[in-house]
């Protein structure tokens, strides 16, 4: 019977970890968070507008919630849908300066939100929640400025600080990314993998311990004074593209991550 009870205890152990993850990501999903400057009514109303549209995104992944006319109602009173919020000193431990002549400082604004609350919010503006797991993309990205170009794999030195930045663009969708390493891209150079078939590319990205592709190019633009970045994912069978232009490659990644979730949260096009 010992062994019995180790085993019973064990596995009323896992199931609780299994609760205590489930609950940690649900929290991460429904809250939100803006940068405002003091902790005065005026910017926290501010914030709370803000925080609003960032957490209507990341629960639906709808990129277009708040482009609807609807949402200026729901703008207005912000902040009767907040559960709780607290802020943090984004200058925290440094002293004021005498020259700053202000004694409001910058604030991280986190605002909490009850699941029953945003998702009701969701229906009146004719979304839902995208609650299913959100399982790591494989990017596969070259990148072109001047003589410069390479494909951004997870250990390419010129694509360092691209992958930092990459893998900044998810955290307000609560996705993952993962860059293949060089022998993980199936042969394919810089060329083939621009033309690569999008279910090859995921057979590929399955391969590296992601769940599906995402394909992509930036080219370096002095007439359009930044980058252009040109995104593929495929989805039931069907492939999508979306495009920016001009941006920053910081942009161009955010843009990458906003149409995958687009897509993945059953929401069309980018």
């Amino acid at each position: 019977m010992p062994g019995i009870s180790r085993f019973v205890v064990g596995l009323v152990g896992l199931l609780a970890l299994g609760v205590a993850a489930h609950a940690a990501a649900i929290n991460d999903l429904y809250q939100a968070q803006s940068i405002v400057t003091g902790t005065g009514e005026v910017n926290r109303q501010i914030g709370f507008r803000e925080c609003l549209d960032k957490v209507l995104v990341k629960v639906s992944g709808d990129q277009r919630l708040t482009q609807k006319p609807e949402i200026l109602a729901l703008r207005d009173k912000a902040g009767h849908f907040v559960q709780s919020f607290r802020y943090h000193d984004r200058l925290e431990g440094i002293p004021i300066h005498d020259e700053q002549g202000t004694h409001d400082r910058p604030h991280d604004l986190t605002c909490l939100y009850k699941p029953a609350v945003v998702n009701k919010l969701l229906a009146q503006l004719g979304s839902r929640p995208w609650l299913g797991e959100r399982s790591p993309i494989a990017v596969f990205m070259t990148a072109e400025q001047g003589a410069r170009h390479f494909v951004l794999t997870a250990d390419e030195d010129q694509g360092k600080t691209m992958r930092e930045s990459f893998a900044n663009a998810t955290d307000p969708m609560l996705m993952r990314v993962i860059f293949p390493k060089p022998g993980q891209l199936g042969g394919l150079g810089e060329k083939a993998l621009s033309g690569a078939d999008m279910a090859r590319l995921d057979k590929l990205a399955k391969k590296a311990g992601a769940a599906r592709a995402l394909a992509g190019s930036i080219v370096w633009s002095d007439k359009e004074l930044g980058w252009v970045a040109d995104w593929r994912l495929a989805d039931h069978g069907k492939t999508y593209r979306w495009q920016a232009r001009g941006v920053s490659f910081d942009e161009a990644f955010r843009v990458a991550i906003r149409g995958a979730a687009q897509i993945l949260s059953g929401h069309g096009q980018p």
